[in-house]
Formats: structure tokens, sequence, C-alpha cells
């Protein structure tokens, strides 16, 4: 079983325990689920049930739901990390897999602007801190970058500062890229496209 399987099959099991416990009446709120997912991972990593391999998830999960509370939206995460693992996010559209990307980014504190004509370009442009994990994408360039369908008809311009390198993993599995734009007046500049063979 490769590590992307394990993983899969991690996110497979919490979820299905979560779906039982919402059968059973045990879990009915967003507190109720975060405090059954914690606990259900603490139980998981203690007990050893899954592969070595998989700890990194499990911690990182675990961490995630006792810092953050109900904001960690633990299922929603689970969830990705199955449909990622299972190739299920492969057979959306692109459009619904970079909506993937933007909100999994959001739940891992990066900030996402979506710009006006006025604020992406010219003398009200919004500015970077480059220091700050952000995503800027332009509205009037968002509309012409997919057709009806949510596919991706025209590269999709992006201004994104901080740990690029970690926003461009994630945009990498769920089969995006990012490709700086070499123009010393563009800086932090990127075109989003759809990997090839995606």
């Amino acid at each position: 079983m490769t590590l992307t399987e394990k993983s899969g099959h991690l996110a497979w099991c919490a979820l299905v325990a979560l779906a039982l416990a919402r059968q059973d009446s045990g879990v009915l709120s967003p507190a109720q689920e975060n405090i059954f997912l914690t606990r259900w991972l603490a139980t998981a990593l203690k007990q050893r049930r899954f592969s070595r391999d998989v700890a990194r998830d499990i911690e990182w999960l675990l961490q995630q739901g006792r810092q953050l509370g109900v904001r960690a939206k633990l299922s929603t995460k689970l969830n990705y990390l199955w449909r990622s693992c299972t190739g299920e996010l492969s057979n959306q559209n692109d459009l619904f897999r970079l909506t993937y990307v933007l909100e999994t980014a959001k739940d891992m504190h990066w900030n996402y602007r979506l710009l006006s004509d006025r604020e992406w370009s010219g003398r009200y442009a919004v500015s970077l801190n480059t220091e700050d994990n952000s995503i800027h994408l332009s509205h009037s360039n968002l509309d012409l970058a997919f057709d009806d369908d949510g596919w991706q008809v025209n590269p999709l311009m992006a201004r994104l500062s901080g740990r690029v390198v970690d926003l461009e993993g994630l945009l990498n599995r769920c089969g995006w890229q990012a490709e700086t734009v070499c123009d010393i007046s563009l800086p932090h500049q990127y075109v989003l496209r759809v990997r090839q063979g995606v």
C-alpha cells in the first residue's frame, strides 16, 4: 500500500467513524464533531491503529483540532485528504479543484483576496506584504479564466507572497501549477495553470 493509499485509508476510517457517531446521535453540533474527531485521532495515534507512515498526518490533524477547536474544520480536512488520495478530486473540474486549494489555504491561515481592477493594477493597486502568506486574484481575470463548465480556458494571474513553496505543493496535489512571471515590474506575479496530463 502506498503512502497516498494509507493516508486515504486513515481519512476514510475517520469519516466513517464520524458518520456512525452522527447516526447514533452522539455527535450533533460542530463542537461535538471536533471533540469526537480529536479524541478519535488521539486514540488512533496512541493505539497505533495506522501505519507509522501516516503518524505525521494524524499528529497534524490532532494539533489542528486541539488548537483551533471548531475552526479546525477537521471533517472538511479529512474529506479533502480522502478525495485527494483516492483520485476523486482529480475527477472534478478545474474551478472546483482551484476552489478546494483556496479553501484549504485559508484553513492553513493564508490570506485570500479577490481584487477589483482598480485594486489589481495602477495607482490604487493593493500592495503585498512579502512576509505574509497571501493569495490575490483579479476578479475580472478569474471570470475570463474559466468556461461555464468550470474548465480553464485562459491563464489565471495571481499575486502570491509568503511561503509560496507550500502553496505550490498544495496546487500540485490538486492538478494546478504556479509559474513565476519573469518581469521586474510585476513582483510576486504568477500564472496559475492546470498541469498537463490532469
